[in-house]
Formats: C-alpha cells, sequence, structure tokens
C-alpha cells in the first residue's frame, strides 16, 4: 500500500508524471479544464476533448491540484460519498433486519466496567438441583415471539424488521402488585423465544435458534422487568443442544443492572448460584440440555439482563469506527472501506492499517498481516479480543508505530453481521456456518467470505501474507489457545508453524496455554478460513480460541475473563508479532529447539503407548499420526 505523503521519494522519478505531462492534451488547472491544442490533433482527440468538456464531467469533485509537494501535480480525491461509514452518530446506518423479525426501537446500551476483583468461578457443591422441566402444559407462558425456523428462508430485509404492527410479546402486568418478570429480546444481538412462569419465581426459558434453522443455541442475551429485590429466582434454558459445556466447570452468566448502571457505574458482572448442566429428554423423545441457575436481584423495578458472554453488537462496532473515520490523524494510516455487503445488506467493513511508506519500493516490501472475527456470531469474546487489537495497533505507541511501519495490516472485525444483528449463534441468513465455506463458488449466498477470500487472493498477488488469524470463542474449554495447520511438506519449515503460538504462550502465561493448541489438518475442517487459508500458501495461518469462561492458569487461575482481559489477547498479538519478526533470531531459534524437545517427548509417549521402542527413530513420524484430536 502506497498511501499519499510519499511524494518526496518520487519527487526525481520522472517516468510517470514526465509522460503524463507530455502526452496529455489538457493543462490542468485549479479552476478549470484549459485546451491546449495543437495541429496534430486528430479527429479521435478532437472527439475526446469534446467528450471530456461535458457539463457533467466538468462538475467532478474528484480532480485535486492541492499537492503537497507540487501544485501542478494531479491527485484523485478519495470518493468519500461511495463508502458506507457516515461522518456523524446522527446518521449512523441502522442495521437491516430480516422482515420476519420484531425490532423494539429502544436503543441498548452498556457502559464497559471492569471488577475490581477477580470474579472467581463457581464451585459446585453436588447438591445443585436438576428442575424437571414442566413447560407451557404446567405454567404460564409470559413472553413469546415467532421463530423463523428450518423450512422457511430469508427472503429480504429492511430496517427495522417486518413492516406489520409491534405485537406485545409478553403478558401485561395486571397492577402494582404484580410481580411476574417482564421478558424482552427484540433488539440486536437478543434471541429468546419464550418464557415460561412455573412457579411464583421460577421460569423455563426456551430460546430461539439460528434463523431459518432448527438447531444452534448456545448464545444468550435478554432483558428482564419488574425485578424484587431480596427474592431468590431461578431460571432455567430448556433448549440447549452441546454435551459439554463450560457451565459444568464453574461458568457463571454474566448479569447487567440498569440502575446499578446508572447509579453506581457498575457494568456487567458474573452472577449465579446452584448453577447446573444437565441432559433431560423430551416427550417426544428429543434429548436436550438444561443450564438452570438461582440469583438475587440488586434492586426491585430494576431493567436487567442476562448474557452467555459480554455483547457486542453491529452498532457498537459503527460506534467504534466512526471515531476513526473523523480523525484526520488516525485516517492517514487507518482507511475504513466496505468489504462488501452481506446477505440482507449490511456492510461488511475492511481496515486497512499501515504507516505511509518512504518509497514505493519500500510500500512494496511490506509483508501482510490479515486478521478477521465475528465469522460465528455469538462469540462476542472474539470481537473483545478485536478490540484491543485496533486500540493498539491504532495508538501513538511507539511499537505500534513500528507495526505500521514493517506491515500492511488487513482487518475484518465483523465478517458475520447478519448473524450477529438477529442473535444468531452460529450461522448466517443462509442458514450455514460460513466457517464450513470458505471454498464456496457460491458469492450470492455467502458474499462475507466469498470476498473475504478474494480480497486475500487480491493481497497474495501483490505481497507475502505472514500471518492469517481468524478470532473465534470455545464454549467448552477454558484459557485461549490456536489451532494451526501442519507444514509437513516442508522439512526445512518443520515446527515453524508452531512458534507464533509458543511465543505468545510465554508472553501471556496465564491465559494462553500452548497445550491446548492443535495443528492437525482435518479432513471435516476443510472448509474453515484457517485451512482455505493455509492451502492458498500462508503458513502461518490460525484460528485463535478464546474461551467463554476464564482461566486456569498462573494469576488468573479459576477466575472469569473481564473484556479487558480479552482487550490484553488483542495487545499481546501485536507485541509477539514484534518477537515473531526480530531481526535478532534468537527468540524464534530458541522457541524451535523448545518445540523440537516437546514434540520427540510427544512422540515418545505415543511409542510407549503402543508398544514400541521409545528410543527409536522419530524425524520420520508424521505430525499428524502423533496429533491428538
Amino acid at each position: 500500500m502506497f498511501f499519499l505523503g510519499d511524494e518526496q521519494s518520487l519527487q526525481n522519478s520522472s517516468s510517470p508524471l514526465e509522460n503524463w505531462q507530455k502526452s496529455s492534451q489538457y493543462k490542468l488547472k485549479p479552476s478549470s479544464f484549459q485546451k491546449r491544442v495543437s495541429s496534430e490533433l486528430n479527429e479521435d482527440k478532437k472527439l475526446l476533448c469534446s467528450f471530456m468538456m461535458k457539463p457533467p464531467l466538468l462538475k467532478s469533485k474528484q480532480l485535486m491540484l492541492d499537492h503537497p509537494a507540487d501544485p501542478g501535480v494531479l491527485r484523485l480525491r478519495e470518493p468519500r460519498n461511495l463508502f458506507s461509514l457516515p461522518n456523524c452518530k446522527d446518521s449512523l446506518l441502522a442495521p437491516l433486519w430480516p422482515i420476519e423479525c420484531e425490532v423494539i426501537q429502544d436503543h441498548i446500551h452498556h457502559i464497559e466496567w471492569v471488577p475490581t476483583e477477580p470474579e472467581p468461578f463457581y464451585q459446585p457443591t453436588g447438591n445443585e438441583m436438576a428442575p424437571q422441566v414442566m413447560g407451557e402444559e404446567y405454567g404460564t407462558i409470559v413472553y413469546y415471539i415467532d421463530p423463523a425456523s428450518k423450512g422457511t428462508f430469508f427472503t429480504c430485509s429492511r430496517v427495522g424488521g417486518t413492516q406489520e404492527p409491534m405485537k406485545s410479546a409478553a403478558m401485561s402486568l395486571r397492577g402494582p402488585e404484580d410481580a411476574k418478570l417482564l421478558f424482552e429480546s427484540r433488539f440486536e444481538s437478543g434471541n429468546l423465544q419464550k418464557a415460561v412462569r412455573v412457579g411464583e419465581y421460577e421460569y423455563e426459558l426456551t430460546l430461539r435458534t439460528d434463523l431459518y434453522t432448527s438447531k444452534h443455541t448456545q448464545w444468550f442475551y435478554f432483558q428482564v422487568q419488574n425485578t424484587r429485590k431480596a427474592v431468590t429466582y431461578r431460571f432455567s434454558i430448556v433448549n440447549l443442544m452441546k454435551f459439554k459445556s463450560l457451565y459444568s466447570m464453574g461458568m457463571k452468566p454474566l448479569l447487567y443492572s440498569q440502575k446499578d448502571a446508572e447509579c453506581n457505574g457498575i457494568g456487567w458482572r458474573r452472577e449465579g448460584s446452584d448453577i447446573r448442566y444437565y441432559k433431560y429428554n423430551t416427550k417426544d423423545g428429543q434429548t436436550l440440555y438444561c443450564l438452570t441457575w438461582t440469583v438475587c436481584f440488586p434492586h426491585s423495578h430494576d431493567t436487567c439482563y442476562f448474557a452467555h458472554f459480554y455483547p457486542y453488537t453491529y452498532s457498537d462496532l459503527q460506534h467504534y469506527l466512526l471515531p476513526l473515520v473523523n480523525d484526520p490523524l488516525r485516517s492517514q494510516y487507518c482507511k475504513v472501506r466496505p468489504l462488501c455487503n452481506s446477505l440482507a445488506g449490511n456492510t461488511v467493513y475492511l481496515l486497512t492499517i499501515t504507516n505511509p511508506s518512504k518509497s514505493s519500493a519500500a510500500a512494496a516490501a511490506k509483508k501482510a498481516v490479515v486478521l478477521s472475527a465475528r465469522v460465528h456470531p455469538g462469540e462476542t469474546n472474539s470481537s473483545w479480543v478485536m478490540r484491543g487489537f485496533l486500540d493498539f495497533i491504532l495508538s501513538d505507541s511507539l511499537d505500534a508505530q513500528l507495526l505500521r511501519d514493517l506491515f500492511i495490516f488487513k482487518i475484518v472485525p465483523m465478517l458475520n453481521p447478519d448473524g450477529v444483528i438477529v442473535g444468531n449463534y452460529r450461522c448466517s441468513l443462509a442458514g450455514r456456518d460460513l466457517n464450513r465455506n470458505y471454498r464456496t463458488v457460491l458469492k450470492e449466498s455467502f458474499p462475507c467470505i466469498w470476498h473475504t477470500r478474494a480480497m486475500i487472493k487480491r493481497v497474495l498477488e501483490e505481497r507475502d501474507i505472514l500471518l492469517y488469524c481468524d478470532f473465534h470463542g470455545h464454549s467448552r474449554k477454558n484459557n485461549v489457545f490456536m489451532y494451526g495447520c501442519n507444514s509437513k511438506h516442508a522439512s526445512e519449515q518443520l515446527l515453524h508453524e508452531r512458534v507464533f503460538p509458543l511465543m505468545l504462550s510465554k508472553n501471556i502465561p496465564d491465559k494462553f496455554s500452548f497445550n491446548s493448541c492443535k495443528f492437525k489438518v482435518q479432513k471435516n475442517k476443510e472448509g474453515t478460513g484457517r485451512i482455505v487459508m493455509w492451502r492458498m500458501g500462508i503458513m502461518n495461518s490460525y484460528t485463535m480460541e478464546s474461551t467463554f469462561s476464564g482461566s486456569t492458569l498462573g494469576n488468573k487461575c479459576n477466575s472469569h475473563f473481564t473484556y479487558e482481559d480479552l482487550k490484553s489477547l488483542g495487545y499481546h498479538v501485536c507485541d509477539t508479532l514484534l518477537d515473531f519478526c526480530d531481526p535478532d533470531r534468537s527468540k524464534f531459534q530458541q522457541c524451535l529447539i523448545e518445540l523440537q524437545e516437546l514434540l520427540q517427548q510427544k512422540i515418545q509417549r505415543k511409542l510407549s503407548e503402543l508398544g514400541c521402542d521409545p528410543e527409536g527413530t522419530w524425524s520420520d513420524i508424521s505430525l499428524s499420526d502423533v496429533e491428538s484430536r
């Protein structure tokens, strides 16, 4: 990328500019075009002249002559009107919703707050209740919205969703003494479908499956009102589908109190007791899983929210990008552009971040780094990691400036905005997992990943890509870890793909677990971004998984991650990049030696398990043969 501001290096370079000046039939001045007629003009040139003088072309504001180095040098103004990010808060692009969706008008906003003390995991006592699921036959439906389930499909979208009049999804209160909770989830990223009151303070909740599917329930985010203080409520989510969950390992749900936020500056916090995750069978024989917990609300008549993890919506992203566009300093090295439109017409943003190069040769020599997040919309932790990365790489830190000097960063901060908006956990509005379809040729059905792959192909045609990493969240393991791809056919680069994760684990030993990293290329993962980019020639191609729960390592052991912990992970990605590319290769070589020792130990254990001689040769054994699943 060769940005404006590189003019100094081109002042002595005459060919493009001088050739243009010599061959041009026009002399450009700040006010107008003036013809420089010559006797050699043929009929084609006269036709071109008449065309160029037409009023619509003369009205163009794209040609600029106020070049800082030479007022006579032509340059193009960036066509700002073509880009879809607005330049003021009042004109932020409203999300486009499928027309089946009802959307409330209230704008949901949460303050950012970090607890002063670590939030420990819940410690099971062994006496946690597993309530029998009663269902609406034995309770009262207090909230219900129509699902868009499997068998239907996306047709069109509009701001605000359906054109039909809004229906009341919740039961009305009979009076001020009515203590039933009022539920709501018809806002960005909300996904509660039904609430059944099965006791005075007990509710069974059904999550909406991903739109146009009959599965994928994990993420939840909903509002409750009309709370009562000093009362123990029980909530049970009754249609979860994963057999294993972090809630079985001490994870607590997140609670947000509007009154606490307004009066005490307290935001999201981990709350819940008597937490249990268990299997049960429905009347029709379907096996499902239930998450149940109890909680006491801090205030009466409060508006509260529950969430699986810290929400990060499409509007949150736009609010973050807006200052970048309007900042005269950062906009010099961060260009925000639309990569494409999603299936519903929402903009998928692409950020290009790099410092202006001193010459075209220096610009061409830069390697690229490609990062993306939120291909799975319910994995909000990936957005907080991306937020931390962007906060640092766009700062005036000397390390950030060095990274911008060394690399061109291509960033797609939200790959699946449609899924984020409607509250899906895993799929797009095509009803498919986008991270299994990176090989697709169906541009119209999967525009976000089709255009991402095409963008990466274009970058590879221009320069090397040092690293590709897609940020994710993990629902069954603690800590942070990475999945990579074995370079088993390049013996001279044996284990090189493991160096970056190992370095990252050394930089954040209380969060990142190298032992949880895997590098096996599995056939059922061939459509993932990680493997597709690796097969395109990016050796350091990764998925980075951050837990929804917390850490079991070091000083953070047995405590939940805050969003600041995940933002710090984004910073450490930058820090590790500097270690990885340090001209002094001693750190790199030391990591390779350590990786060889770890691999030899793993192979010896494997040979012992198989009853073979553990002292035998190991250099010819395939890495895939010793990778654990």
